[in-house]
């Protein structure tokens, strides 16, 4: 004969945790979304940094031009230095956008990079005359790199260069770059020290290095653009490391504290239709780091369309600076322009 649940000992064997348990369950089914709790005022603290774009910045006088937006830069007196392939290729205006000067026309040919070094001097690439030079904060000429209007791979020539950096002591690092793919050194005079690299994806190989920057110990940075990584070097071209997975990296930067910063897109491969990687990107990214490639931080940027980008929107992310108030300047290729993005506290 079948026996007949003892319902009395079936509720003694329901624990007090249990009951408690059921009892909430009961509790949340039967509340409104009316009756949820919400969060205390207290609670509600951003704990993310956030940028917004200034759209008054910067205020061009007539006839300074934009086009596609190669680099930009920040000086010590927080001035902004832009690298424009308009004239007048480099423009300088003030953290709150007034105008201060340009030049560069008769001596720039296409603009890539551009960089301010320890001294305060304006060093830049070009494209098509395939040198780097350095220039006074006013545009005086004083040191030319490669042979103008002459490409190569050899301790006289580049192939269009993409960017430099300058350590405290005076050497000079070049990405080389769009025909080459190599880091050639030179000391504080000019003088050719050595190059290294070659194309490949292994330790100490490029395809497209796109950008270089040096922090406080000297250590190198190289956007190995294509190779979609960050690969980290000693000022003798030894491989220290690589940042992967992370973004197709197409512009670097170094803060004072020596954080990382790029620009470029998240991660992507190589396209069907046989153009370059991340070309077009398929959104838009400043990244932070600190010296072991950790990320510290991530901002997405709206991404624009050709020739329709609004105010905080960009297209083709390409350069990125701060000012010492953690401001980020960016510059972009179609979207054409510079933009401030304003840090918000």
């Amino acid at each position: 004969m079948r026996a007949r649940p003892n319902h009395r000992n079936l509720f003694h064997a329901i624990t007090p945790a249990l009951a408690a348990l059921l009892l909430a369950a009961v509790v949340i089914g039967s509340t409104t979304a009316a009756e949820l709790p919400s969060a205390a005022p207290s609670a509600r603290v951003n704990m993310t940094v956030s940028y917004k774009a200034d759209p008054a910045w910067p205020q061009r006088p007539a006839g300074v031009e934009f086009s596609q937006m190669a680099g930009v830069a920040v000086d010590a007196k927080d001035q902004i230095y832009l690298h424009t392939r308009a004239n007048p290729p480099v423009q300088v205006y003030t953290a709150d956008g007034k105008y201060i000067r340009g030049w560069g026309q008769d001596v720039i040919g296409t603009a890539h990079y551009l960089r301010i070094g320890p001294k305060g001097n304006v060093w830049v690439t070009c494209l098509k005359n395939h040198t780097v030079m350095k220039f006074t904060p006013e545009g005086k000429l004083l040191m030319t790199l490669g042979t103008p209007g002459e490409s190569g791979d050899d301790a006289r020539h580049f192939n269009k260069p993409t960017d430099m950096a300058i350590t405290p002591a005076g050497d000079i690092f070049v990405s080389d770059g769009y025909g080459n793919s190599r880091v050639v050194h030179f000391d504080r005079n000019g003088k050719f020290v050595k190059a290294w690299g070659k194309p490949g994806t292994g330790p100490g190989e490029f395809n497209l290095v796109h950008s270089i920057v040096v922090d406080s110990q000297g250590t190198l940075y190289v956007a190995d653009r294509s190779n979609a990584r960050i690969q980290v070097f000693d000022q003798n071209g030894k491989f220290l490391a690589q940042w992967r997975n992370l973004l197709v990296p197409w512009g670097l930067c170094v803060t004072k504290d020596d954080e990382i910063w790029a620009c470029g897109s998240s991660a992507m491969i190589w396209p069907d239709d046989g153009g370059l990687l991340g070309c077009p990107p398929k959104d838009q990214v400043f990244m932070k780091f600190d010296r072991t490639g950790r990320l510290l931080q991530l901002w997405t940027i709206p991404k624009g369309e050709n020739g329709e980008e609004k105010p905080g929107e960009v297209n083709w992310l390409h350069a990125i600076a701060l000012d010492s108030k953690g401001n980020i300047y960016a510059g972009d290729i179609q979207g054409k322009k510079a933009q401030k993005f304003v840090r918000a506290e």
